[in-house]
């Protein structure tokens, strides 16, 4: 392991930071247009069910693995299990190209951040306010601009190191971005019309409830804590070595739960308070469909949720591009200077080429969100479970007294229920 390779130095930190890694755009825009389409409570109950028994042993397989071997993926799985090694390139590669193409949505939000404060959005109608998002993305000098931008943001404070840069963002960051989201959900519940949102929210219509919704809400809860890239085992192989990876764990699902609910309740009682707006309007519902929502409410809300969406957004950007960095430092004996640098220029050729070529952008997106995320997950939990001695994992819950008690069921789920879940997450992806 090479040296210098940092440490997060608190529990608070780290939290915070795998907290930032599993709180995306995709909590934002993803979860309230999923809740909208299924139904809503209804899948949110399903959503949380998925969360405790799926999301969340994969999450400590994948912490296991990292904050044993104290090394990136590749470095990881070598130490673990050398015969599965080939997942840690393929996690490595993933990150990468998620680095390269999400920077290319995380552009479109710095974009509407900087429109917000110079009160782009005021009085757009829904046509004026997707004919802005299709300007953006249609024209090639400023989705470039916006997208080098926001990628340039993502590695000054990957370059800034493992305490000072990603700790420090995100022990700074991420207590803003729930002060903001909850700013926005009371102001959300205080609009004309608010109420039939906070209903669709919280009475469960289980006549909703069919197989893409549940599905939808296995695929969510999964997607939704960054698994199976190897974001969670870099992160927790900065983890200092006596911390309780237990406790951070279910503190860093708690935290990301949260923050989706309350995405719901900001995004859902604001939609229901404008006429003619769909709950279930599908991925354009950030940036077409809130821009309208928003800026009715007036003052500064709008420039506090694209904040919100621009912070969500790097702090899942840095999640992946330190994957990367730390495999250059781990097996290539780089300087971190360089192998951000090197990461940088090789995120900036593919995500240009993503940022002008839609059809290379939704394959990227494909091959990540389909078959490399959910594949590495199965590698994960197959070494956890069926490779590594018993007893290293049994280490980590046993330092606490709630850990040791519930590692019979964690270690029931890993082994027998996560496998066949993840399998069927990726056969319904590819269906």
């Amino acid at each position: 392991m090479a040296d210098g390779r940092g440490s997060f130095g608190s529990r608070f930190a780290a939290i915070m930071a795998l907290a930032g890694s599993a709180i995306g755009l995709g909590n934002i825009w993803r979860f309230p247009y999923m809740v909208g389409q299924h139904g809503g409570a209804a899948f949110i109950l399903l959503y949380v069910f998925f969360c405790v028994f799926l999301s969340l042993p994969v999450f400590f397989a994948e912490g296991i693995l990292g904050k044993t071997s104290r090394l990136n993926p590749l470095g990881a799985l070598r130490a673990k299990a050398p015969k599965w090694s080939w997942a840690g390139y393929m996690g490595i590669l993933a990150a990468f190209v998620i680095t390269s193409y999400y920077s290319v949505v995380g552009g479109w939000s710095l974009d509407y951040f900087i429109r917000s404060i110079a009160r782009g959005f005021h009085g757009m109608t829904m046509e004026e306010s997707a004919a802005v998002f299709h300007s953006i993305t249609a024209t090639s000098w400023e989705v470039l601009a916006v997208f080098v931008g926001f990628l340039g943001l993502t590695a000054l404070i990957v370059l800034a190191g493992v305490e000072k840069g990603i700790g420090g963002f995100s022990k700074v960051m991420m207590p803003l971005l729930f002060v903001m989201m909850l700013l926005i959900v009371v102001r959300s519940l205080t609009l004309p019309g608010a109420r039939e949102g906070l209903n669709y929210l919280l009475k469960p219509d289980f006549s909703k409830i069919d197989g893409p919704a549940i599905a939808g809400a296995l695929g969510q809860s999964f997607f939704s804590l960054s698994l199976g890239v190897g974001c969670v085992l870099t992160y927790c192989s900065y983890m200092p070595e006596d911390e309780n990876l237990f406790a951070t764990g279910m503190w860093t699902a708690l935290f990301d739960t949260i923050f989706a609910l309350l995405a719901g309740f900001a995004v859902m009682p604001a939609v229901f308070s404008v006429s003619g707006l769909e709950p279930g309007a599908g991925p354009s519902l950030v940036f077409e469909t809130l821009p309208v929502v928003f800026t009715k409410m007036g003052g500064i809300v709008p420039v506090v949720f694209f904040l919100a969406v621009l912070v969500a957004a790097l702090t899942s950007s840095i999640s992946m591009f330190e994957v990367v960095v730390a495999w250059l430092i781990d097996e290539k004996g780089m300087r971190r200077g360089r192998a951000v640098l090197l990461v940088f220029l090789a995120a900036l050729a593919l995500g240009a080429v993503c940022a002008l070529a839609p059809k290379v952008f939704s394959a990227c997106d494909f091959a990540t969100s389909n078959i490399f995320m959910t594949l590495g997950a199965l590698v994960f939990v197959l070494v956890v479970g069926w490779v590594v001695p018993k007893a290293e994992p049994f280490k980590e819950f046993s330092s606490s007294r709630a850990g040791a008690r519930l590692f019979p069921v964690f270690w029931f789920l890993l082994k027998w229920i996560c496998p066949i879940a993840i399998a069927a997450i990726a056969v319904t992806n590819l269906l």
